[in-house]
């Protein structure tokens, strides 16, 4: 890991990488944050923003929800993922660095076409993707 990104609203991990609107972009050497910025997706979505990952040189990321579209662009774009993270992202990147982050290796989110007009990450009882 060189450089690991996570989608960011306000301290914390945004639950929604097809809508987020900024990345905490973490520069890592020897295991440790050596830097960190909070970069614009300039109005990107979805397929676009696995390839604004790369051209940031970002090689992981570690988000809340995902769709199969995206996860797939990550893939191509050979970027590593964790997904169904939450809460404060600087305290996620250690735990990733510290082999201990909690995740979900099979997050989907399949919201696209159901309507119900609420965002990932707000469901209740029900995980993501299983509606």
């Amino acid at each position: 890991m060189n450089k690991i990104a996570v989608t960011y609203a306000d301290g914390q991990i945004f639950q929604h990488f097809g809508h987020t609107e900024y990345f905490k972009i973490y520069d890592i050497e020897n295991g440790k944050i050596v830097s960190s910025q909070v970069v614009s997706t300039n109005g990107s979505g979805h397929g676009a923003l696995a390839g604004f990952l790369q051209m940031m040189g970002v090689d992981t990321l570690i988000c809340g929800g995902i769709g199969g579209g995206a996860k797939m662009a990550l893939a191509q774009a050979g970027i590593t993922l964790y997904g169904g993270a939450s809460g404060d992202a600087d305290t996620a990147v250690q735990n990733l660095l510290d082999g201990i982050l909690s995740f979900n290796p099979d997050v989907m989110c399949s919201h696209h076409s159901h309507g119900e007009g609420h965002t990932c990450g707000n469901h209740g009882n029900h995980s993501c993707g299983n509606h």
